[in-house]
């Protein structure tokens, strides 16, 4: 029997080294490409880092503290406060100059270069407020979307200035808080001479509150520190919400997890989950409603036995046939009485201890509005509509 020709090898092997010099060709082709992408990427680095360093520099900040992270990227549209000029004008933050005190800080009143008069809030160190560091990228980051909010109901963030040691901040300068006007005290001690705030204005002030507040809401921010002394009152009366970013620790002003509030304010779930949410503004919210209607602070323990909490006092009377027992003495009767009823109403909802049952911030505009004659109420609108040829 004849042998079977043997097969040619090299037949058999040449697509397979067709395809192997396919391969190595591809390999050597992206290892390139891999080598130049890394160069680029190095090269990006590079000039990102140069640009951090020269973003600390002009924020007065040095290099990165030891476990910080290094990359900056916040740039904030604000005036640069100058340390030095800031201590001159406030003589070195003398007593003279302090217009105010909170948990976070102390304000002072400045006349600054450009001739414009502002408040200054000096921010007090972490060992100071009690409050865990938080790091100036942090800080910066936070500062950065809140410069962002700019609200003809929100007190205007002017200028910054953040060091290692110093965090300065100035805002428009306001003529009294509500607080202040209502009960006394911060530089308006209230006497006879003064005058009292009509019913009218502090309807507006309860609109230009909510303005305020809903404007955080639709930008997914819990206010949590809803109280009298965080309503500024400028000409005209006209109320702006100060939105307490002196907190040394910021996010508890963007994350509704964190801890804040004012005992006498605060929502009953905050006894128990420990939180505060825009849910949370709003029973607050009514709080203020309750010391705009009787001029009462929220604790008060000079008031009889029973009268201590304004909230505990005031929420069985705030119905139809008992609401004039609430009503400010000051204002010596001089109000629609159907208007202090709505206005009841709406402190009432806004009280209402399970919070799925309060109002939107949204919805008390609506009423509000109306309340200050800023909208037809619907009786109106339909006489109106009806003396339409």
């Amino acid at each position: 029997m004849m042998d079977e020709p043997k097969k040619n090898n090299s037949s058999v092997h040449a697509p397979l080294r067709f395809l192997f010099n396919i391969f190595w060709r591809f390999r050597r082709s992206f290892v390139k490409v891999n080598k130049a992408s890394r160069i680029e990427e190095n090269g990006s680095q590079k000039r990102s880092n140069k640009l951090v360093k020269k973003l600390r520099k002009s924020l007065g900040l040095s290099a990165a503290p030891k476990g910080e992270p290094r990359e900056l990227t916040v740039s904030i549209e604000l005036p640069e406060l100058s340390k030095d000029e800031v201590n001159k004008k406030t003589e070195n933050f003398d007593s003279m100059y302090l217009i105010g005190e909170g948990k976070y800080g102390m304000v002072y009143s400045a006349i600054l270069k450009h001739g414009k008069l502002v408040a200054i809030k000096k921010l007090k160190s972490p060992s100071e407020s009690g409050f865990s560091a938080v790091s100036n990228n942090d800080f910066l980051a936070q500062l950065l979307r809140i410069s962002k909010l700019k609200h003809e109901n929100i007190v205007e963030l002017l200028g910054y200035y953040v060091d290692t040691d110093v965090r300065l901040l100035s805002y428009e300068h306001a003529t009294y808080s509500l607080h202040a006007v209502l009960h006394g005290g911060s530089g308006y001690q209230i006497s006879a001479c003064d005058p009292v705030l009509s019913w009218a204005q502090r309807v507006k002030i309860a609109y230009d509150v909510a303005m305020g507040l809903a404007f955080l809401h639709q930008e997914n921010i819990a206010h949590q520190d809803v109280k009298s002394s965080n309503v500024l009152l400028f000409e005209g009366f006209n109320a702006k919400v100060d939105f307490n970013i002196g907190n040394p620790d910021l996010a508890t002003h963007l994350n509704s997890m964190r801890v804040l509030g004012t005992f006498g304010y605060n929502a009953p779930e905050y006894t128990v989950t420990g939180s505060l949410n825009e849910k949370s503004d709003v029973y607050s919210f009514g709080v203020v409603l309750l010391e705009l209607l009787t001029g009462r602070r929220p604790l008060d323990r000079t008031k009889p036995k029973g009268q201590h909490s304004l909230v505990n006092w005031a929420t069985p009377r705030l119905v139809e046939d008992q609401v004039h027992q609430c009503v400010d003495p000051k204002l010596m009767e001089q109000y629609p009485m159907s208007e202090v009823i709505q206005f009841a109403s709406l402190a009432a909802l806004c009280l209402q201890y399970e919070p799925e049952f309060r109002p939107k911030m949204s919805t008390l505009i609506w009423k509000l509005e109306q309340l200050a004659g800023l909208r037809p109420q619907p009786s109106e609108a339909s006489e109106n509509e009806s003396g339409v040829k």
